[in-house]
């Protein structure tokens, strides 16, 4: 049994079912779209079909046993008792099929992706990389032509440089929203022609060895309105208050009021209406969250962005995000492209 199943199983007070892809990969190393593990007090078994059974065989630490096609539910034969199971994640009919295969089923959350948020040595260089990749590609980006080329067009290039320098795949789709779709957080690049006078928010992250990046930088596409150029000034002003306040011990609700009141008090509190930020690691939004209603406290090694957002509507929007490394200090600041804005042509 490997560190990390160990340190689960201390969590435990009965064995658990593990189907989220991203803990099965984190416990194990493994990945498949059709793969379960359970954790048990003297073992770990992993379960999947046919297809993948020559991977699962060559796991140190994991004893496979192979499975029919759908090795959730098959899994009920090789079971009996009482067992945790991820209730985020499993789907009622395979928990029906489940608990009419005779097992117990006790519903958890939360516990292996706790585990996750704080990142050994090995993962937290495999973030580095993709943090550099990602970085790489905004140098080389905003040396391109802007105005005149579409959202997508720009979109698509990002996707391009981060595959040339040396990337897996991108760790979402890549976000560029110029003018008025800059007020839209999560805008779907389009046929937006980018002009002159708007800012155009590019938000763009990595995936190298199964761990991602994430990385928002707005740009200024010539001369901007003063009323943007004025939110762009207490936008990064909060980003930066938020870097100083993202430190282990702090509260994370804490942490993204260090930003956000900041933001109120120049007025545009009513402009910022999504939390400071979330961890990144296997997956590029998972624990712990900086929010307002967040629960968490950061701890060292937790890897978190902070990204403020000012977004005018109508107009455009700001946001600016590094992604960092917590520590009991000063962040280990892992965004490295410039945060003063920026001018394309």
């Amino acid at each position: 049994m490997n560190a990390r199943a160990k340190k689960l199983l201390e969590k435990l007070d009965e064995p658990l079912i593990v189907t989220t892809p991203a803990n099965v990969r984190y416990l194990t190393g493994f990945v498949s779209s059709n793969v379960s593990v359970v954790v048990e007090p003297e073992r770990v078994r992993l379960f999947t079909d046919f297809r993948y059974a020559a991977g699962a065989r060559a796991l140190p630490d994991v004893e496979f046993e192979e499975t029919r096609r759908e090795a959730v539910v098959h899994m009920a034969e090789f079971l009996s008792g009482k067992f945790g199971f991820e209730s985020t994640h499993l789907t009622y009919r395979d928990y029906e099929q489940l608990r009419d295969g005779g097992l117990e089923l006790v519903p958890q959350s939360g516990l292996v992706e706790g585990l996750r948020a704080v990142k050994d040595e090995d993962e937290l260089e495999k973030i580095r990389r993709a943090a550099a990749i990602t970085d790489e590609a905004y140098r080389r980006i905003a040396e391109e032509q802007f105005v005149g080329r579409t959202e997508r067009e720009l979109a698509w290039r990002m996707v391009e440089l981060f595959h040339e320098l040396g990337a897996d795949e991108e760790a979402f789709e890549t976000i560029v929203a110029a003018g008025p779709n800059g007020a839209r957080p999560h805008a779907d690049p389009g046929d937006r022609v980018i002009e002159q006078g708007t800012t155009i928010v590019v938000d763009a992250g990595a995936v190298l060895d199964g761990y991602c990046s994430d990385c928002t930088r707005t740009f200024a596409a010539g001369e901007l309105p003063d009323e943007l150029r004025r939110a762009y000034d207490v936008c990064l002003e909060a980003q930066v208050k938020g870097l100083e306040a993202a430190r282990s011990g702090t509260e994370a609700k804490q942490t993204d009021a260090a930003a956000r009141d900041l933001i109120t008090a120049a007025g545009f509190g009513e402009n910022f209406g999504h939390g400071l930020g979330h961890g990144v690691g296997i997956d590029v939004h998972e624990a712990p969250a900086l929010a307002a209603t967040s629960t968490d406290t950061l701890v060292a090694n937790n890897v978190v962005t902070i990204e403020p957002g000012i977004y005018l509507d109508g107009t455009g929007g700001i946001r600016i995000e590094d992604l960092v490394i917590v520590t009991a200090g000063e962040p280990e600041i892992l965004s490295s492209f410039p945060k003063e804005l920026v001018t394309v042509s």
